[in-house]
Order: structure tokens, then sequence, then C-alpha cells
């Protein structure tokens, strides 16, 4: 191969290869979406999320997420969460609420949200949030994989750190409507066709067992559900009578089919505008 055919070759390897990522500025923002194509984490100046307190019915999982966020935050051992469970119950909500409290308390963290699709690149991820001194919660809402997805290979990096190990600064919070992630007859599939069987079976349903902290939601009862009403109009300074509330929030959740903190805060939104309300 002549010289002028390799300086060829070298030149197309040099396009093709991704630019080296500028250092981001991490004190400009506390929250950052990554991005690929090309790689680059963007900074987000406000945050679309609800105060923690107006998170009801999920009292549990709101304590104990908080407390292991504050262990991360303080620099002591806390635990990778997978948040799963109910449509529309606040799941994704809480994370980001627990981040504003953990602000507000005047406690330093980022949070860097990670899509799915993303996942591949991780590990490049991962290395620049280890370069700095600063503390990251990597979040990835509504995780789940189907049948072909190898992107739960890339996952294991995150919860595991490969022979590298996870940055310590860095820890991973994930929701989804799926508890092993992966859908049922994709688990069944792999015991019925594997040489092995259960060793198949396992490495799919041990993805989620990596996570150390499981955190459950669960349809909400109608109590549950008009209380969550309730707590929005009071923290947003809405006066209505409380049986015309109560008729309404019930006429609306069954024309959704089902009652959720989500269906909650929709038939709030609705009725807000109606009374004149802003919603900040």
């Amino acid at each position: 191969m002549t010289d002028d055919a390799l300086s060829r070759i070298a030149a197309a390897l040099e396009r093709i290869a991704p630019a080296p990522l500028a250092s981001p500025d991490f004190d400009r923002a506390d929250a950052f979406v990554w991005h690929t194509g090309p790689e680059r984490l963007v900074p987000v100046e406000k945050v679309a999320r609800v105060d923690l307190s107006l998170l009801l019915g999920i009292d549990r999982a709101r304590d104990t997420l908080l407390a292991n966020t504050l262990q991360f935050a303080g620099g002591y051992p806390a635990n990778n969460a997978l948040l799963w469970g109910a449509r529309g119950m606040g799941k994704s909500s809480l994370v980001k609420a627990v981040h504003a409290e953990i602000l507000s308390r005047g406690i330093s963290l980022k949070i860097v949200e990670l899509q799915r699709e993303d996942l591949p690149t991780v590990t490049r991820l991962m290395q620049i949030l280890g370069d700095t001194a600063h503390r990251f919660l990597l979040f990835c809402d509504d995780l789940s994989f189907s049948h072909d997805d190898q992107h739960y290979k890339s996952l294991k990096a995150v919860l595991d750190g490969g022979i590298s190990g996870r940055p310590d600064n860095v820890l991973f919070y994930a929701t989804s409507n799926r508890r092993h992630l992966m859908p049922r007859d994709m688990i069944e599939n792999e015991r019925s066709t594997a040489i092995s069987p259960s060793e198949a079976t396992e490495e799919k349903v041990s993805l989620s067992d990596r996570f150390g902290l499981w955190l459950g939601f669960h349809p909400c009862a109608q109590d549950e559900y008009l209380a969550m009403i309730e707590g929005y109009c009071a923290a947003h300074g809405l006066r209505i009578d409380p049986e015309t509330l109560r008729a309404e929030a019930i006429e609306w959740q069954a024309t959704r089919g089902g009652r959720s903190g989500r269906v909650a805060w929709q038939f709030f939104t609705d009725l807000a505008g109606r009374h004149g309300i802003r919603i900040a």
C-alpha cells in the first residue's frame, strides 16, 4: 500500500473519530442532559418538577430515597435505586423532587439525565463525571428492554463499573414500569430455548438485582387520589367547595379509566385553568 493511500485512510479515520469532549462547566447549573452525536452535556437552567411535599401517597418511597440520596450527597455509601411500578405514580417526579430537596438544604449535588438509547455511551460519560470533584445522580427515566435489545449489557457498566469500577462520585437512579426491566415473555423465551435455561434467565433477571434499592409504586386508592388534588389546591391557593371538588375529581378519573398521581395533576391543571390560577 502506498504512502498516499495510507494518508487517505488516516485522514478518513480522523474524520470518523469523535472529537475530544470539552470539559463541561459544572458550576453553570445543577442539572444536565447527556446528548450524543456529538456527545455533550447540556445544562438545564430550570428543571420541570414539583415540590417534595406535594408527592402524597408514596411516603415510604419518599423517605427511603431521600435518606439514600442524603447519604450519597454527604460522601457516604449509598445504593443505586430502581423505582418501579404503576404508571403515573410519581417515580420520576420523586427523583427530581429529592434532588431539589437536597439543593434546598445547601448541599451540592448534580443530576444528569441519560436516555435509554444512549446507554452504549455511558462508560465515556462516567469517565467525564468521575474526573470532577462534584457528586452526580445519573438518572434514566422509563428504563426497560425488549426482545433483541442489547443495551442492558451497557447498564451493567453503570451498576458494576466493569474492571475500573463505578466512580465513587456517581450514583444511578432509574425508573421503570417493570420490576425486572424486561417483559416476562422475554425471560420465559430465554428459559425455553437456551442450552442452560437457568443461566440464561439469571442473566436477565439479575440485572435488576444489581440495584441495591428497590422502591415499588402501586395504584392509588380513591382517598389518596383526592388527597393529592386537595394538596395541590392548598399549595396554589385554590378554594373550591369540597363536595364540588370531590364530584369533579371522581368524574375526571372515571373518564381516564383509572387513578394515579399523574391523573390527579392533570385534573388540577384543568381545574386551575378554569379558575384562573397560574401554575409556576
